[in-house]
This record gives C-alpha cells, structure tokens and sequence, in this order.
C-alpha cells in the first residue's frame, strides 16, 4: 500500500509539472537591467566619434523593455536606455519551452532566457549592416518592475 500511494503521488507532481511547463510565460511590464556592451563605432545608445573600424569599446548600458502587448507566444513594445530615450520598437517570440525567446528590433536582434516569473538574461547583438553601422553585443540580467 504504501509503495501505491508513493508511486501515485509521483505520478500526480509529474503532471503537474508537465501542466506547469505547458503555460505560456506573461511577459507584460517593465523590465530593466544593467551591464556592459562592447562596441565598434557608435550609435544612440553608445554615442561617440569612434568609427566601426576604430578599437572596441566596453560600455556600461542600463536599458529598459517595456512589453505592452502579448498574444500567446508572440509579445512586442519598446526599449530605450539611460542614455537615449529612443522608444525603440521590438517584437519577441516564446519557444516552445517557455523559457526561451528571440526576437528583433529595427537593427539588431535578442536572444533571451527567462530565469524565473520575473527574471531573464537577455543577450543582444547587431552588425554593421544597420545605417550606424555599429557593432554590438551584450548580455546581462533584466527583471521586471514590480506591478
């Protein structure tokens, strides 16, 4: 009897677990972070009279995402930082495993984990082909603003 009892309280934390992971993460709100960015030449966020081909640069950026709409597992809003409130529109997309996510903006691109309900690292890149013709790549961890 008491192996039956074991055995079916494993069997219901498994699916709810399952159930659990089935759930598509609410990614609405305000989201802000701190870290650091190398940079080739210069743009908005990483102003200055470097050039692409000029030595990189490592910035401290402190960014916001302000994710104003979501439908399933497809979420859009805006980014701006500390040093260029530019209200940058970008548009994300939640895998399957409801934890990772991609998406883009008007030049570069996002790869994201979430780390928890309000917790995710978010990596971001862009080449040279945008009209800054910067380069970028970050990565750092972002939480969400308290409701």
């Amino acid at each position: 009897m008491r192996y039956l009892v074991f055995s079916l309280a494993l069997l219901v934390a498994a699916a709810t677990a399952a159930r659990a992971q089935d759930v598509i993460p609410d990614l609405k709100g305000t989201w802000t972070g701190k870290g650091k960015s190398i940079v080739l030449g210069n743009n908005a966020y990483h102003p200055g009279s470097q050039g692409p081909t000029d030595p990189p640069r490592v910035r401290d950026i402190e960014a916001t995402h302000v994710v104003e709409g979501q439908d399933g597992r497809v979420a859009w809003g805006h980014s701006s930082t500390t040093v260029a409130d530019t209200k940058e529109p970008f548009a994300w997309a939640i895998a399957s495993d409801n934890k990772s996510i991609v998406g883009a903006d008007l030049d570069g691109y996002f790869r994201i984990t979430l780390l928890s309900a309000d917790r995710m690292e978010k990596c971001y890149v862009h080449n040279g082909t945008g009209p800054t013709r910067s380069v970028v790549a970050t990565c750092y961890t972002m939480e969400r603003v308290k409701r």
